[in-house]
């Protein structure tokens, strides 16, 4: 299987399945002298881990992560970093019974036609326990960024249900299980989901990232656009459906001045009255907020029986048992950090190679 590697200079390459004995990565282009330990990555893993609530699936996994290469003495050495993580929960079995079936909007089918043979436990490589490695290398990308970067990220809608954007707190979305910034719509959350979970269906997702501290001139015109490699990072993610950057589609039902970010000098230095560009022009980030969200749709495996086939191609039934996310789009937020993390400390490297 190709294209299991994704940057530019900082690049990672992601191995391993669901249900194999362990999951990691290589992260290759990590600059010399940057100190790492594994407690600097054991804390984001920790907040994407299955079995921290009711909401999402109980698979226990402690999600440990071994660094195996690139660190001396504390400090990154320049050369590839490998990161494993031992999967210690896996219950195959509960995928015995669907072996030869396909389950509708899961990538079963796709992966079967493409390579003739496909791992349908827990998904294989279309699992999304592959993104733990991403979260790890995402870690890594965060230290090269520095700490006057934050990249945070938030749900602001579960299904029907949205957030009241007048009560958005930051301090609020690490006091739920939903990662979400206003109280109220938190509480309404617990609720709406465990009606979900309890009937055996799913529901999606949006979740929006906000990057702030990233200085201008990130990104390159035409084809190293920022945006465009932000946008290609979430839409790897699995289960994503959907990007914008900054106003987004809502861009097209406004009028070009209500669109434009106007600009002012104040006090000998550039600013921009508004951020309908969500930090990025041409390409290039404008030193503003960078502001992404993305759409997550409903989790595939639900209990409810859907119609379906075989590999042998005979029509049959499928109710998929086992343990399954309700809300996929929870444990995506701080997927999607990472993957934020990742894309912005590549361009952070290439701006360097090129123009310091």
């Amino acid at each position: 299987m190709s294209d299991n590697t994704f940057g530019t200079l900082f690049r990672v390459t992601t191995w391993g399945e669901s249900h194999g004995p362990a999951i990691g990565c290589v992260v290759d282009g990590t600059p010399p002298g940057i100190a790492l330990s594994e407690a600097n990555l054991q804390n984001w893993l920790d907040k994407r881990k299955p079995g921290t609530s009711r909401f999402v699936t109980q698979r226990q996994e402690a999600d440990r992560v071994s660094i195996l290469s690139g660190v001396f003495e504390g400090k990154t050495t320049g050369t590839p970093v490998s990161l494993l993580i031992q999967n210690t929960d896996a219950r195959s079995k509960d995928y015995s019974a669907i072996k030869d079936k396909f389950r509708p909007g899961h990538a079963d089918y796709t992966y079967w036609k493409k390579y003739g043979v496909r791992d349908y436990r827990g998904g294989g490589r279309a699992s999304a326990r592959e993104t733990a490695t991403r979260v790890a290398a995402g870690g890594i990308a965060r230290k090269i960024l520095g700490r006057s970067v934050k990249v945070r990220g938030a749900m602001i809608q579960m299904g029907t249900e949205t957030i009241n954007r007048n009560r958005w707190s930051w301090s609020q979305r690490n006091k739920n299980p939903f990662w979400c910034p206003d109280r109220n719509a938190a509480l309404d959350w617990e609720k709406y989901l465990d009606g979900i979970r309890k009937s055996g269906s799913s529901v999606g997702a949006v979740i929006e990232i906000v990057v702030s501290g990233i200085p201008a001139g990130l990104g390159a015109p035409i084809y190293g656009k920022l945006d465009a490699d932000l946008s290609a990072a979430m839409m790897s993610i699995n289960a994503v459906k959907g990007v914008e950057i900054g106003a987004g589609f809502g861009a097209a039902s406004i009028s070009g001045e209500d669109n434009a970010d106007e600009m002012r000098v104040r006090n000998g230095k550039i600013e921009f009255q508004s951020n309908k560009a969500g930090g990025i022009l041409g390409g290039i980030s404008t030193g503003q907020d960078i502001i992404i969200r993305f759409a997550v749709k409903p989790t595939s495996s639900i209990l409810i029986p859907r119609k379906t086939v075989t590999k042998h191609r005979r029509n049959t039934s499928i109710g998929t048992r086992g343990r399954h996310d309700p809300c996929v789009g929870i444990r995506a937020v701080p997927v999607g950090e990472a993957m934020t993390a990742c894309v912005l400390a590549d361009h952070l490297i290439r701006h360097r190679g090129q123009c310091v």
